[in-house]
């Protein structure tokens, strides 16, 4: 995916936080429990930034019933779609790509 030519290729053992597009709060951090490159294939695999459990910031996200994931000022961001490791938050780019609020 094109958001990952955008991180200006961090380096393997540093985590990008993604940010709430209208609230500017930190929703997930990645990677997490899992290198950079692994996060990054699995990501490419599937068209969209991929996250999983550990990478969630669950102050600020919600899980519902149906498997729609939303932060928790309403903002839709994915889905949850797991798979045989687990869960996987698939993510829309344009939700998470926020600035800190200050």
């Amino acid at each position: 995916p094109e958001f990952i030519n955008q991180t200006n290729n961090p380096p393997a053992d540093k985590e990008i936080t993604f940010y709430d597009s209208n609230t500017g709060k930190p929703l997930f951090y990645a990677p997490r429990g899992r290198t950079m490159e692994q996060f990054i294939k699995e990501s490419r695999n599937h068209g969209w930034p991929s996250f999983r459990d550990d990478e969630v910031e669950w102050k600020n996200v919600r899980l519902l019933e149906n498997g729609e994931t939303v932060s928790v000022d309403g903002t839709h961001l994915g889905h949850n779609l797991p798979d045989g490791k687990g869960s996987r938050y698939c993510i829309n780019l344009v939700c998470v790509a926020g600035n800190p609020t200050k």
